[in-house]
């Protein structure tokens, strides 16, 4: 009987008005559904609207009459979609690319439908259809109309119709389009398979990891179920021996963005393993929440870190309690009371320094603390002559002492704090009278000494070179800037190469820089460097060699002068230059 019924339905037989495609209601009034379909058969091209058959089923049900509804389509039939087809063709004949046809008549539609979307009347085509559309998964499959779904589901998060199709989306593997879409976030399924591709996106761009990791935090930062959601997977992943520290970096940058607009300090604290070491989880708390440190919580941390078992090193090596502690050591005008800050001196030292390994069995704990105390030793030296305010000049005397502490690496990141906040005042360059400040010389050596602070050097020697030195004339602020320059060339030999000609590749093309400060930096890497190459400077560099205005003057008759040079060996050598 069963089977009998299903067929029957399935073949539309004629059981019951209150059954049928339809789906009008049993109870309805006959009038009303002739008015009712007859406003809707009035409206231009209802023809081609999907609903048609089922409202023309509904009309003739209810007794309508076929001569009148066939003269009323007919009527109100505009033609609007065909005759966009016609002026389709007429263009392709008229010699219009089909490619720019098309995207001419996507490009329209998509700014209509954004102007008149209701995610209402979305929302209906499920509980009419009562399935998945085939034109919907049809859409998906063209970029134009996934990129129309995903600005429609940032302006309409709570349509179901959208979320749905981002699922859909998601299905057919197109998540890695969908990394900055909070409807994506809504939907655990969807936002795990868009975690994982920003995960394996950061893992293998090893070059531009820093934007990948914030377009990574941007979308974890969504909303409080995705960020304790993600932190947790990652710490999970963190653990592992292969890939686990480039993981615990990611948490950490994750942690960095987030705490820009909320206190996440319980939930770092929670996953750290803090709660196992009551006193240091409280004192650290107590100094993250408040993003400030006092010498109350500092004394506790120093007495439990000088215990003969100390808690986990895990603990104080929260990137943001070391940016505190760094700046109470080294950024100038800063006053420590002269009782604690050996404590100061002593955490940041043991952070930096202390080797803590645990024993396969997972029981004994074993500490190195060989560098700690030279570390300790540097750290206060250098933080003496960093807490008077010396100028160049002065510091001449020091430069032996700080060359042999800046061979520790958290030294090196004092000495570029304590150097930011000293060459960004804005009187600076005024009183200065060296062509390169001490200040900045000691940027090289930096440089020199610890290839992964070179992106936080390059941020500075940028920040400096966009400044405004209003105050100058115009000529010392050329020179000022050429001197930049010449530490951001010593950037460049020490291996940090793609960033910088990057950036000054940016420089040039926006059109707002000097065009003698992009020759000079031309024509000092040209001085410098010599083959093979890779092929990403190339591409890079060669268009900024090549350029007339920029080393026009700096060719000679033959092809023995450098730019001739460089570009003849890369020609050579090269298929593509861009």
């Amino acid at each position: 009987m069963d089977d009998d019924y299903d067929d029957r339905a399935w073949d539309g037989a004629d059981i019951g008005d209150d059954d049928s495609d339809g789906g009008d209601d049993p109870m309805e009034n006959p009038a009303e559904v002739l008015s009712e379909c007859a406003e809707k058969f009035a409206t231009p091209d209802y023809i081609m609207e999907p609903g048609i058959f089922a409202q023309l089923k509904r009309y003739f049900q209810a007794g309508g009459n076929p001569e009148q509804v066939i003269e009323q389509l007919s009527h109100n039939y505009t033609a609007v979609a065909q005759t966009a087809n016609l002026l389709a063709e007429w263009l392709i004949l008229g010699g219009v690319n089909v490619t720019d046809v098309q995207a001419m008549v996507e490009n329209h539609l998509k700014d209509m439908i954004l102007k008149t979307f209701d995610p209402k009347k979305a929302d209906t085509i499920f509980t009419e259809e009562g399935e998945t559309p085939a034109w919907l998964t049809e859409m998906i499959e063209h970029p134009t109309w996934r990129s129309l779904i995903y600005r429609l589901a940032e302006e309409y998060p709570d349509c179901l119709m959208l979320n749905f199709t981002i699922k859909l989306i998601s299905d057919a593997g197109f998540q890695g389009e969908i990394t900055s879409i909070s409807t994506a976030a809504q939907q655990i399924e969807v936002f795990s398979r868009v975690l994982k591709t920003a995960i394996t996106g950061f893992l293998n761009n090893t070059e531009d990891w820093q934007n990948s990791i914030q377009e990574c935090a941007k979308m974890v930062c969504h909303g409080q179920h995705t960020y304790v959601y993600s932190q947790v997977l990652i710490h999970v992943l963190a653990r592992e021996p292969k890939g686990g520290c480039s993981m615990k970096r990611l948490s950490q940058e994750i942690t960095r963005c987030a705490q820009q607009k909320h206190d996440v300090t319980p939930i770092t604290m929670a996953l750290n393993g803090a709660a196992g070491h009551p006193q240091a989880c409280q004192a650290l708390t107590s100094m993250l929440s408040r993003n400030t440190l006092n010498p109350a919580d500092i004394t506790v941390l120093f007495r439990n870190y000088s215990n003969p078992d100390p808690p986990p090193i895990d603990l104080i090596r929260t990137p943001q309690f070391l940016e505190l502690l760094v700046d109470a050591l080294f950024k100038p005008g800063v006053k420590l009371n002269p009782e604690h800050k050996p404590k100061y001196v002593y955490l940041l030292a043991y952070a930096a320094s202390v080797c803590e390994s645990v024993s396969k069995k997972g029981q004994k704990k074993t500490i190195n603390k060989e560098e700690l105390k030279p570390t300790m030793q540097a750290i206060e030296t250098v933080h003496s002559i960093c807490n008077v305010n010396k100028g160049s000049s002065e510091l001449i005397a020091d430069i032996a002492t700080l060359y042999q502490c800046m061979r520790f690496s958290v030294v090196s990141v004092g000495v570029v704090r304590w150097v930011k906040c000293t060459v960004t005042e804005a009187s600076y360059f005024k009183l200065s009278t060296e062509h390169c400040p001490i200040h900045l010389a000691l940027l090289d050596e930096v440089v020199t000494c610890h290839p992964l602070l070179h992106p936080a050097v390059l941020e500075l020697l940028v920040q400096l070179f966009e400044s405004k030195q209003d105050e100058l004339e115009i000529l010392v602020q050329l020179e000022m800037r050429k001197m930049v320059l010449d530490r951001m060339v010593n950037l460049l030999s020490a291996g940090y190469v793609v960033p910088v000609v990057k950036y000054i590749k940016q420089c040039w093309q926006k059109g707002d820089t000097d065009i003698s400060l992009i020759r000079y930096f031309v024509t000092e890497v040209l001085e410098g460097i010599g083959p093979p190459y890779s092929s990403e400077f190339v591409h890079l560099f060669m268009p900024m060699v090549e350029n007339e205005e920029i080393t026009g003057t700096m060719r000679g008759d033959g092809e023995n002068d450098p730019v001739s040079e460089f570009i003849v060996y890369c020609k050579a050598n090269y298929t593509v230059v861009v």
